[in-house]
Order: structure tokens, then sequence, then C-alpha cells
């Protein structure tokens, strides 16, 4: 009679459903090719206390027991003496180190021939096998894998809209000014280009949907800034006071405006980043830098240019700032 042959590492398995720790099972190793039997197991992740890689010669893993830990783990090792003992993942045998010793007193040292990142992904893996996690579905939802690409997309398209928007009202009503506010909003735009790239290169974040609309809101704290300036200005000229002096004289009252209004938005951006994570952190990131560029451009850019154009293109013609030339009159 011929023998039939011998089954196949997948036809003895466990199945997961019936993987307990309460029972002997057969699981297979992380490399998936190598089958272990394994007994009961003799105590779970919530007896370790801590697991570390180090580097000592060689790459090692330190493991830390509680103190039930550390009597259960004395026990199995005097039963199990010169024996593998498996690390068991989601039913997947990390790790089988053998066991040299009988007595560990809460600390035992796993060493092999690991590389830095073998060791560490162990060491990984025996302390989130300390969490007692389950994972339930809560929602599916199946998408477009350019989804995510479009929507961004949409997203800039409709910033660059607003901002060519906000910028023509500029021009239409402030004139000159509008044309500096307009200058400003591109000199911050090619600085926050150049930290976006700069972020990426180094730090490996990318632009996301909430980053744009953090950059789109703050299109309105930098015109508010340009605006409390010229409307201060506008003010002064209208009191009878030349517009060179105006514009000098201006700045000083407009900029502590625009500090306590940045810095508003400041520390709304710094808390929405400490206490909330994901793309909502991204949206706070962005809004926090370019209130950050605003101050700076406001104080670097607005003010110079402004007294510039007062000074060599206004000559004293106030509608050219979009300024009504009838002065205010006091009577008496």
């Amino acid at each position: 009679n011929e023998s039939e042959p011998p089954p196949s590492l997948n036809e003895i398995l466990t199945p997961p459903e019936q993987d307990e720790a309460s029972s002997r099972v057969v699981l297979l190793g992380s490399e998936g090719r190598t089958g272990f039997i394994l007994a009961p197991a003799a105590l779970t992740g919530e007896a370790i206390e801590e697991a570390a890689a180090t580097f000592q010669g060689q790459w090692i893993v330190n493991v830390s027991f509680n103190d039930e830990g550390a009597i259960a783990f004395d026990q199995m090792a005097v039963a199990n003496y010169e024996r593998q003992v498996a690390i068991v993942l989601d039913g997947v045998v990390e790790s089988a180190p053998t066991i040299n010793a009988t007595e560990f007193n809460g600390q035992a040292v796993i060493s092999g021939s690991f590389d830095e990142q073998e060791a560490k992904d162990l060491a990984l893996v025996l302390r989130f096998g300390a969490l007692p996690v389950e994972f339930e579905r809560d929602d599916v939802r199946t998408v477009s894998a350019t989804l995510g690409e479009g929507t961004l997309r949409a997203g800039v398209v409709a910033g660059l809209v607003g901002l060519a928007l906000v910028g023509l009202y500029m021009l239409l009503y402030y004139r000159l000014l509008g044309l500096v506010a307009v200058s400003s909003l591109a000199i911050s735009g090619a600085t926050l280009w150049s930290i976006i790239a700069w972020l990426g290169e180094s730090q490996g974040l990318a632009l996301t949907l909430a980053g744009a609309t953090g950059i789109i809101v703050s299109i309105g704290v930098q015109v508010d800034s340009n605006i409390v300036y010229y409307e201060r200005i506008k003010e002064e000229v209208r009191r009878g006071r030349a517009v060179r002096s105006a514009a000098d004289g201006s700045f000083r009252a407009a900029f502590s405006t625009i500090i306590w209004a940045d810095l508003a938005s400041l520390i709304g951006a710094g808390v929405l980043y400490q206490l909330t994570s994901g793309t909502v952190r991204g949206f706070a990131l962005y809004l926090g830098i370019t209130t950050l560029i605003d101050i700076a451009v406001s104080f670097f850019f607005m003010r110079p240019l402004v007294i510039l154009v007062a000074r060599r293109l206004v000559n004293e013609r106030p509608s050219r700032l979009g300024i009504s030339e009838t002065k205010e009159v006091v009577g008496t």
C-alpha cells in the first residue's frame, strides 16, 4: 500500500478563530516558512512593563516584567530550561529565543543575530503586545485613489480664485495702496511656498487639503493687516494731514492692532495643534506659519513700500489712494 503524503504546513496551522492563549496551537513564524507547535501560553503581554532595543557590542532587547510577570516568567524558565519560548503577536511567532537560565528577577535579555531594525521591531512587538487593544470596524468606505489629489487640487484652485478676487477688490478700492497689498500677498506667498518646499524636503511634510484651507483662511488675515493700516492713513488724510505724514505716523497704531489680531490667530492655531491630531493639525500648522509671515511682511515690506508710494507716486493727491480729496471741516 502506498503511504499518504504528509500534510502540508498550511493544513496543520491553527485557524485564527481557534487561536486561543489557553489552547495548544500551531502557528507560523514571521518569515512565513516555519511552523511552531505551541503549548498554552504561560504569560501574556500584560506581564511586560518595558521593552527596549539597545546596542552592547551587538543589538539586544532588554525586557522588564512587573511583579506578577517576574514570578510567572521565572516559573516558566524553570519548567522550560534550554527550550524555546515563543513570542506571539496576532497569531504570528515573532521570535522564539532559547531560555538559558532559571532565574531572571524581573529582567530578561533577548540576544541573537539582530540588526538594529530587527531589535527595535521586536521591542515594539513586546511593548504593543502588552496593550489589551481590540479594534472594532466602525465604518467602511471605498474611495477612488485619485480622490485626495483631486480634492487638494480643487482646494488650491479655489484659493487662487479667491486670492485673485481679493486682489481685484483691493486695487479698485485702494488704488495704489491696493497694488501694495497685492505685492505683499505675493511676497507672503513666495515665502510660504519656500517654507512648504523646505518642510517637504527636510521633514517629509506634504501640503494637505486641511493645510490648504489654513492658507486660504490666512489670506483674510493678511488682507486685514493691510486694511487696518490703509484705513488709518485715510482717516488721517481726511482730517487734513498730508499723505506723506499720514503714511509715516499711522503705522505705529496700526501695527499694534495687527500684532494683537495676529496674536489671537497664533493662539488659536497653537491650541488646535496641541489638542488635535491628523488633518486638523495641518490646518493649524499652516495657519500659524502664514500668520507669522504676515507679521514679518507687514513690518519689513508693507510699511516701507507704503511710505515709498506716498512720497514718490501720490504727490499729495489722495485720490490715487482711493481717498476723496474733500477734507473734514470742524465747525465752531
